[in-house]
């Protein structure tokens, strides 16, 4: 923008475009070898091309994501321990997951997490050089929604401000806000239902698990 109000102002004083002033794009390169060791071009069209994952807390994915610099790091580690780089999002992910403001202590992350102390040393180490350097409170990238408080009222990069007036809802159907607010209400109440009804039925397959080996180490003796 400061490089358009400068060109704009060139034009209108001088009436004519001065070489110096203008709006600078960055050029486009490319790089057919970098290209061609990514994609060898070897792609058959799959049978299927959309895939449904199973509705259980077993099969959720990490939200953070792997970058150039965590492979990096990823394929060094390898020579020493064994870690793959999904095992490596879900280690980073729990870590900003169980961190707020202030990151986690070495000792909570051991806590936190269920793998080698060496390995989590490393990881944990390498985490919090990485979190410092970055800008934001997280490294997972997440929408900014505004505060309970009201401070961020006006920060241009917020989304899903709340409503300051009432809502606008139809006469006809007899549908006011707090009909409206019962349905969010229920909707979050049996969302919770559902969380507690997976984390029971994991109870249970630990459970079933458990007698199954004790009934092994009765055998076995």
């Amino acid at each position: 923008e400061h490089h358009l109000q400068r060109a704009i102002s060139a034009q209108q004083v001088y009436g004519e475009k001065r070489d110096n002033m203008v709006i600078p794009v960055p050029e486009a390169e490319s790089n057919i070898a970098y290209y061609e060791s990514i994609y060898p071009g070897e792609f058959k069209m799959p049978k299927q091309l959309i895939h449904i994952q199973p509705f259980s807390l077993d099969a959720e994915q990490p939200d953070y994501d792997l970058d150039s610099e965590d492979e990096i790091f990823v394929n060094k580690l390898k020579k020493r321990m064994d870690i793959s780089p999904l095992q490596f999002e879900e280690m980073i992910d729990r870590l900003e997951k169980g961190s707020g403001q202030q990151a986690v202590s070495l000792q909570e992350a051991k806590l936190l997490l269920k793998e080698d102390d060496e390995l989590i040393r490393e990881v944990y180490e390498y985490w919090i050089k990485k979190r410092k350097n970055c800008r934001g409170p997280s490294l997972i990238p997440a929408v900014k929604q505004e505060k309970r408080d009201g401070s961020s009222t006006n920060d241009p990069y917020v989304a899903f401000r709340r409503r300051t007036e009432k809502m606008q809802t139809r006469k006809n159907r007899k549908n006011d806000e707090a009909s409206y607010e019962k349905m969010l209400k229920l909707r979050r109440d049996l969302s919770r239902a559902v969380t507690i009804l997976e984390m029971i039925k994991r109870r249970e397959k630990s459970k079933r698990e458990l007698l199954h080996l004790t009934l092994e180490i009765m055998e076995k003796r």
